[in-house]
């Protein structure tokens, strides 16, 4: 899929009529950067998918009513602060960031979305945001996707974007992500912020259809830490400056446009379990010979959710028992006398019985490398799935311990 695709630089403001930015408002005490402005220098369609956690922040729940038009222009992102679970003053104080941009941007309210992310159950410092949005407003360039990227961050290491090219029809079209993520990661869309730009011009109801699609194969099937967040949704604005003539069916264009972006929402998913808190190894679990997509899927979210195997990974220690105690433990009905596992593409269990036995030149073999691939197959049917995960480590729970102080 890559050699369709041209990588440029720019990240979300690589799509032609997009500005960012990202500056220091001062919620952070460390003093980097913690507000980002994503605008659309015309109106532009608008889809998201949020979190699925019943106690979602005030941001998720006034998105979910500004997305509802199909139309949006620009995005407020606050970080070092969720405002979550925060009442009342968290929903006026969340109301209060859009009003307070639209103002500055000369736009209605319900253009605006907002997003918020770092420590639950604190209230917003509302001078420090409003100080962020009037520097963010100020410095919008059309190089400004780096600062965002960064801007977003809370424990990652690293900023997440990426940017890629393609065409639809006889057009250049351009789309950009950024994502955050390190911690309090885990599938059915509690994984993360991500925010996507596109200058491609589609339909609304399409473009929330294919996000769908493209998160429902990649941030959908990540996991750090098993736990769902609070604040976590993907975005996307497409505001039709590419020139194409406007995707209003599945056609050629559309399933175009859906590859190109699950690419972007799988290497940013990634990028994600890459950067999990503590991680050494990126592990890729694939399940195969399931009897339906569903059941495969299970397993694999089993396997790298299981902390027994994210630790005996860390520790390089091939112990399939762990595994398969994670394949029964799933639910999903199975003949261990026909499951097969293998680890980087040794088989350690075969028709239910060990094939090697652990040894320390076993651990070398194996696990010595920064990516690792689980394979199990039941044998059982057609159906394969996969999730990836990273293994859990003693900086996991370092940095875990000491968040809130």
């Amino acid at each position: 899929m890559a050699n369709l695709y041209k990588e440029i630089s720019g990240g979300i403001t690589a799509p032609q009529g997009f500005l960012a930015s990202g500056v220091t408002g001062g919620i952070k005490k460390s003093g980097k950067k913690d507000t980002a402005l994503i605008y659309s220098q015309s109106p532009a369609k608008v889809a998201g998918v949020f979190t699925t956690n019943q106690c979602a922040a005030s941001c998720v729940l006034l998105n979910k009513v500004n997305i509802k038009d199909g139309l949006a222009q620009a995005i407020i992102v606050n970080s070092g602060n969720a405002n979550a679970c925060t009442g009342e003053r968290g929903y006026q104080d969340t109301q209060e960031m859009v009003s307070f941009t639209a103002k500055k941007l000369d736009l209605e309210k319900e253009q605006v979305l907002v997003a918020s992310t770092g420590i639950i159950g604190e209230f917003l410092a509302m001078d420090k945001i409003k100080t962020g949005i009037d520097k963010a407003v100020a410095d919008l360039n059309q190089s400004g996707g780096q600062e965002a990227a960064e801007a977003i961050m809370t424990t990652d290491t690293y900023s997440k974007e990426l940017a890629i090219e393609f065409e639809v029809g006889d057009e250049l079209v351009k789309l950009g992500g950024i994502a955050k993520g390190s911690g309090m990661i885990e599938p059915n869309m509690a994984t993360m912020l991500g925010f996507l730009t596109t200058d491609i011009a589609i339909d609304s109801n399409l473009l929330q259809e294919a996000l769908v699609e493209a998160i429902n194969q990649s941030f959908n099937r990540i996991t750090v830490d098993g736990d769902q967040s609070t604040n976590d949704m993907v975005t996307i604005l497409a505001n039709g400056k590419a020139g194409n003539n406007i995707i209003v069916d599945k056609d050629e264009g559309y399933n175009v446009f859906l590859d190109a972006l699950k690419y972007v929402c799988t290497y940013l998913a990634h990028q994600i379990v890459r950067d999990g808190e503590g991680a050494t190894k990126f592990i890729e679990v694939e399940v195969k010979g399931a009897q339906s997509l569903k059941k495969a899927t299970k397993i694999a979210k089993q396997i790298a959710n299981s902390q027994l195997v994210k630790t005996a990974m860390f520790g390089q220690d091939p112990n399939w028992g762990r595994i398969i105690m994670a394949i029964g433990a799933s639910g999903v009905e199975l003949d261990l006398s026909k499951v097969e596992i293998k680890i980087n593409d040794t088989v350690l269990l075969e028709q239910g019985e060990r094939v090697i036995e652990h040894s320390t030149e076993t651990k070398a073999n194996l696990l010595n490398d920064e990516e690792i691939k689980i394979e199990v197959n039941l044998n059982l049917g057609e159906y394969s799935d996969k999730v990836w995960t990273c293994d859990l480590s003693y900086k996991y729970v370092e940095i875990n311990a000491e968040y809130h102080t």
